[in-house]
């Protein structure tokens, strides 16, 4: 995703016309400062610090129980937190006022609407809650058609299947047309067509300018996203693009190199003593490898040259883009390691 479409959130001002013209800053939507939560003697989110700016898609992702939904609500307000501080547009949620509430939508986990209504129903009380009138029924439409629940408007909400129950929480998350949105597992029991659907409808309103913080428990989607923190055991382990996640999982870029003949063992350890070279070589053939670089744009022509040098033809190199779920468990099991003194390392 290129940040070069990203809008500021409208920001309404009042400027004395003899003034100089200054150009606005964009400040952080979502801001927290040592944020934390202890139940008893559970610490659900420790010491998180966040600075998200307008117009992106955060990711969220971790474990189950890794506190990403008790960091919504930590955000959201609904939580109060045991010590830290939360901004959201620059206040705090406690003194947030109705026009600061209707900057956001919230979705959470569990089927928060009226089973006894029918879909279409649940969405008119939605829009009541906003006081949406205005193009109201086209509107509910426009959403129901996203969200594949056109066909079943007249069903209750009760009579619809776990999934469509989620794609209705979702299309009544977004009938206000939120500046903020957070989604706590929207695609969880969405089929994956439907889930791609959804993310293009998310990249949509990102264009628009809207910021959206997701979590997920589908790991691959942080491809999607802007920005992505990775969450285990209460703790913000970082936060990154999706690049640069692969980058910190791996120490560097990770390139695929395939060669005319078999590479012996003494060109192997040259290789190794290069000083791009972040991880020792792995051999993934008989005729190819795989090595971990600095930097895949600056290191590749050192590392032909290096072929040339040594008598190793080069028939392929190509950057390799590690799978998420790869990518995921290799910055968890680095930090088990972290905390059990680099056993598992």
């Amino acid at each position: 995703m290129s940040n070069e479409d990203t809008q500021p959130i409208r920001q309404e001002s009042v400027q004395n016309p003899d003034s100089p013209v200054t150009p606005v800053q964009s400040q952080p939507v979502i801001q927290a400062r040592d944020l934390s939560m202890v139940f008893g003697d559970q610490v659900a989110v420790d010491h998180i610090n966040l600075d998200i700016p307008p117009g992106q898609i955060f990711g969220y992702i971790g474990p189950s129980g890794s506190g990403k939904t008790t960091t919504i609500r930590l955000l959201t307000g609904l939580y109060q937190p045991t010590r830290g501080e939360v901004t959201i547009f620059g206040h705090p949620p406690s003194g947030f006022a109705v026009r600061d509430r209707e900057r956001i939508g919230y979705m959470p986990q569990t089927f928060a609407l009226y089973p006894n209504l029918t879909v279409r129903e649940n969405m008119g009380f939605a829009a009541s809650m906003y006081g949406l009138s205005k193009n109201r029924g086209k509107r509910i439409d426009e959403l129901l058609d996203i969200v594949e629940l056109s066909n079943h408007r007249n069903k209750l909400a009760q009579k619809i299947s776990g999934g469509m129950q989620r794609r209705l929480s979702l299309a009544a998350t977004l009938i206000h047309q939120p500046d903020l949105i957070f989604l706590d597992e929207p695609t969880a029991s969405i089929d994956p067509v439907l889930r791609r659907k959804f993310w293009d409808y998310f990249e949509e309103l990102r264009r628009q300018g809207v910021t959206l913080f997701v979590t997920t428990q589908y790991v691959t989607e942080a491809a999607y996203c802007d920005l992505v923190g990775v969450m285990s055991n209460g703790k913000l382990l970082l936060v990154d693009t999706p690049d640069g996640l692969r980058h910190a999982a791996y120490g560097g870029d990770v390139i695929n190199v395939t060669t005319e003949k078999p590479v012996d063992y003494l060109q192997i350890q040259d290789l190794n003593r290069q000083p791009y070279v972040v991880r020792n070589v792995e051999i993934t053939g008989e005729k190819s490898y795989r090595i971990v670089v600095k930097d895949a744009s600056a290191d590749i022509p050192a590392l032909i040259d290096w072929g040339q040098r040594n008598d190793v033809k080069t028939d392929t190199v190509d950057q390799y883009l590690p799978a998420f779920d790869d990518v995921f468990v290799s910055l968890i099991r680095r930090e088990e390691g972290a905390r059990n003194g680099g056993e598992n390392e």
